[in-house]
């Protein structure tokens, strides 16, 4: 049998248990997905540990994204956002990868959004926000991080623009009312709308032409959203982005073409 699982502290909250092993039923693979949540202090003896005992592979979730890059062979795309979300433990040192990253692009492509030549705002410049930004300014002509904390956001499109093809910005987000009526693009990777219905876009911004990405999947359904589609927007909402990194996990840990609908359809009836 073969055992993936996934690492953060907490975990019980996580879809992706019962999204992995509707992968593994549909394909017939003989594997379990569990989930682990050692200390805070402990991540390094957990992956070590992970290892000994033959676990395939393992996503890594909060807080751990950060600590594990310096205990796996990072490719680059992790290794320039600067964090971790699945380990591959078929080769040694074991590999690692961001597919938060690829999430996000395999988000727009599956909803027929191109992102060349467009023009991205993200909202928010933490964990979510680096992933965002980094996968867009491999594909965007602009990127603008907009954050509560501008020197968080400056600091970002600073770190992002290194090696990237577009031009990044960052600021604070007063400078939402410039960017997003320009935009093509629109990514919130920031909480907001997830404990309050609130938003952090204001409505009067928001157009047609917009391809509207929330991060946020509790609710599904967002303020955010609902105001992007009342002005005809195309809107993503934040469960296709947990769908899709988990998704790339699957396909990195297999090799096989992950069976995306079956992923869905499990992950959708957890979301509610």
């Amino acid at each position: 049998m073969h055992v993936f699982g996934l690492i953060g502290n907490p975990v019980g909250h996580s879809l992706s248990p019962p999204m992995h092993e509707a992968a593994y039923d549909e394909l017939g693979i003989d594997a379990r997905y569990v989930t682990f949540e050692p200390d805070a202090d402990a991540v390094e003896d957990a992956i070590e540990g992970a290892a000994a005992l033959g676990i395939d592979g393992l996503n890594v979730t909060i807080p751990f994204k950060q600590d594990v890059l310096d205990l796996v062979d990072p490719d680059d795309l992790a290794t320039r956002i600067g964090a971790v979300n699945t380990v591959d433990f078929s080769t040694d040192p074991p590999r690692g990868y961001n597919t938060d990253a690829a999430g996000v692009r395999r988000a727009f492509d599956h909803h027929d959004v191109s992102l060349a030549g467009t023009d991205a705002v993200v909202v928010g410049a933490g964990g979510a926000g680096r992933a965002v930004a980094f996968t867009l300014a491999d594909a965007c002509d602009t990127v603008h991080i907009a954050n509560r904390t501008v020197d968080t956001a400056e600091s970002l499109a600073a770190d992002v623009r290194e090696g990237a093809a577009a031009t990044v910005t960052g600021g604070g987000l007063d400078t939402l009312a410039d960017r997003v009526p320009a935009a093509d693009v629109l990514v919130n990777a920031t909480s907001v709308g997830m404990e309050e219905d609130e938003t952090p876009v204001p409505a009067e911004l928001l157009h047609g032409d917009l391809a509207v990405l929330d991060a946020v999947y509790a609710p599904v359904e967002t303020r955010l959203l609902r105001d992007a589609a009342g002005v005809g927007a195309t809107t993503i909402d934040g469960g296709w982005m947990l769908l899709f990194q988990g998704v790339v996990a699957f396909e990195h840990w297999t090799g096989r073409d992950a069976p995306v609908d079956a992923m869905n359809a499990a992950l959708r009836s957890h979301l509610g």
